[in-house]
């Protein structure tokens, strides 16, 4: 069974939990904030595959600080990134997350796909109250080569759960990607070290 390790950002009212928790229980918990850390863990079966999926929510962060703790950057396979589409400051937060994870995951000069991640515009249903047009969001998940969605964790779960699928069917692309090009590259070694020992004794021969 895979394992799929994802990380939800974002910063203070972005409603990343609520998005979380509409994902994995199909419920709309409303805001609240939160001063811990939690994991969460859900077993599913996407294209008929069966995975175990850990979220790790930290707790939010003000854009003044510095938006990631190095847990989450080093240990998921994946990131959501949320942002209020009526609060630019938390827009400002995700862009400097997105900045972030690109600079510490980028992986593109060792010839690996880069990590995935995804930019979510949470609160779709608060369109007049809106501060970030979506033509911004899509313009910055374009420059930071990432998948953009709006979603509004308040009433609709479908969408929340198409984001989280699309990008757990991404990390897991990735992962298989890996292990595929190890093997690869385990297998070129051994072949050589049997090419080297065979060559010495045919050649003392």
């Amino acid at each position: 069974m895979n394992d799929v390790k994802l990380a939800l950002l974002g910063g203070p009212g972005a409603g990343k939990s609520a998005v979380l928790v509409r994902f994995l229980t199909r419920r709309f918990i409303g805001e609240y904030a939160s001063s811990d850390n939690s994991l969460y863990h859900k077993r599913l079966s996407v294209d008929g595959r069966q995975l175990n999926l850990k979220v790790f929510d930290p707790c939010s962060q003000s854009s003044e600080a510095r938006c990631i703790v190095g847990e989450p950057l080093d240990w998921a396979d994946g990131f959501v990134v949320v942002y209020d589409i009526s609060d630019r400051a938390s827009f400002i937060n995700a862009k400097n997350v997105l900045r972030q994870i690109r600079e510490a995951r980028g992986d593109g000069g060792k010839g690996d796909t880069e990590v995935p991640v995804c930019l979510v515009g949470n609160k779709q249903d608060l369109c007049h109250a809106r501060q970030v047009c979506e033509v911004e969001g899509r313009c910055l998940a374009q420059e930071t080569r990432c998948h953009f969605q709006e979603v509004s964790a308040a009433e609709s779960y479908q969408d929340v759960a198409h984001l989280f699928t699309r990008l757990i069917r991404r990390v897991m692309e990735r992962l298989k990607l890996r292990s595929e090009r190890r093997r690869y590259s385990g297998s070129r070694s051994m072949a050589k070290i049997i090419n080297n020992v065979f060559g010495k004794r045919r050649k003392s021969v």
